[in-house]
Order: C-alpha cells, then sequence, then structure tokens
C-alpha cells in the first residue's frame, strides 16, 4: 500500500494523476472479481421452490446490473430449462448463451420431441417471427420467460395473431412444479430434486460457458 500511495503520488508530482480514472480502474476490478464468484443457492425448507428460484434470479439480476452489457439473467434461465429438459429427456442439445440461432440453425433454444422451446428474458418482436417459422414447421412453441414478462410475451403473441397457439410459461413455476414431481412431493425427495438440478445446470455452464462465475454453489 506504501508504494502503491507513492506511485501515486509521483503521478500528482508529474501532473498526469487523475484520481477519478484510478478510483473507475478499481472499481471495475472489484466488480469482475465478484462477477467472477458463484451464485449462491441457500437450501432452505421452509421457502418454496418458486422462492428459491426467484432468489437466485434475483441474484443474476442483480448482478447484470452492477456489470455493463452482461446477460447473466438470460443466460441462468436458458441453462436451468437445459438442465431440467436433460433431467426427463435424453438427447437434449446444448449451447453457449452468446450463440446466436443462425450461427448454429437452430429452430429455438430447445427442441425437445416436436416442440420448439425459447427461454427469453426479454421478449420481442423478433423472438415472435421465429415462433411463426415454428408453427409454419408443423412445430409446437413455448416461451419460458420471468414473471414480469409473462404478459409481455402474451400481448406480442396477441399481435402476431399466435396467442391462441404459443404457450408462455413463467419460469418460476416452470420449475417449481418440476422440482414438486421430480421429487416426489416429499422433503427430501424436494433436496435431492434442486440438488440434481443445480448439478446439472453446472455441469452444462462448465462444458457451454466461459464464465465461472455463472456456476451455482449450494448451501445449507
Amino acid at each position: 500500500m506504501n508504494s502503491y500511495v507513492d506511485f501515486l503520488n509521483s503521478l500528482s508530482d508529474e501532473e498526469t494523476e487523475d484520481l477519478g480514472a484510478v478510483e473507475r480502474w478499481w472499481i471495475d476490478r472489484v466488480l469482475n472479481f465478484l462477477a467472477s464468484r458463484p451464485f449462491k443457492l441457500r437450501l432452505d425448507s421452509s421457502k418454496s421452490p418458486r422462492v428459491i428460484v426467484s432468489d437466485l434470479l434475483e441474484q443474476a439480476r442483480k448482478r447484470q446490473r452492477d456489470s455493463a452489457g452482461a446477460t447473466n439473467v438470460g443466460t441462468v434461465l436458458q441453462h436451468l430449462v437445459g438442465a431440467k429438459l436433460d433431467i426427463v429427456l435424453s438427447g437434449i442439445k446444448h449451447y453457449g448463451a452468446s450463440a446466436a440461432d443462425q450461427s448454429t440453425g437452430r429452430e429455438s433454444d430447445f427442441l425437445a420431441g416436436d416442440v420448439a422451446i425459447h427461454v427469453t428474458s426479454a421478449p420481442g418482436e423478433a423472438l415472435l417471427r421465429k415462433c411463426e417459422e415454428n408453427l409454419g414447421s408443423s412445430l409446437r412453441v413455448i416461451i419460458v420467460t420471468t414473471p414480469d414478462r409473462v404478459a409481455l410475451a402474451q400481448g406480442l403473441a396477441e399481435q402476431f395473431n399466435v396467442l391462441q397457439r404459443v404457450d408462455v410459461l413463467d419460469i418460476e413455476q416452470f420449475l417449481a412444479s418440476n422440482l414438486y414431481e421430480h421429487g416426489r412431493f416429499d422433503p427430501a425427495g424436494r433436496r435431492t430434486a434442486v440438488e440434481h438440478l443445480i448439478a446439472k445446470y453446472n455441469e452444462i455452464v462448465t462444458k457451454h460457458e466461459t464464465d465461472p462465475g455463472l456456476r451455482i454453489e449450494l448451501a445449507n
């Protein structure tokens, strides 16, 4: 620290010191450090599975707000849905969240049987055009999004005249129902189901993402 203070003083002597720039540099380093740490998921038996998922997504939102250009929420959404699909189905293909559908030749984020599944935290017109293409290819369509974006996605589907042909699902309920079923409606079973889901999620993130901070660490 003494050496660093001497360094800053030397800049002052040379009239090149910009404490604002120095401060911004250190803030960026702190944010990068925090972003590299895994999300924490506390297994609190007093909380419902939906609230557990909601707490996790709130961590992703906070990190996204603190890191300009980050897409943590969308990435976590995609890989949580992918983990759930892996548990109930085989042959599901996974991609990094930044991989554009056009570059991978994908109809959607996931294709399960005749169902195209789109996972997004920001539904828009481009997504609905893709849904139209899916429907034109005789595929069923599901949009999975955050609770606060369900109404928006449904409104867009109505504008595109496909509301009766597209299912819009809330990610929290989408996962919570699976955790109840996979856990056989038993407290110990639900805990095992959450652990299984997070293990699958971490496996996907490790293989398809470069940011280790996207992993989820379980805590009691």
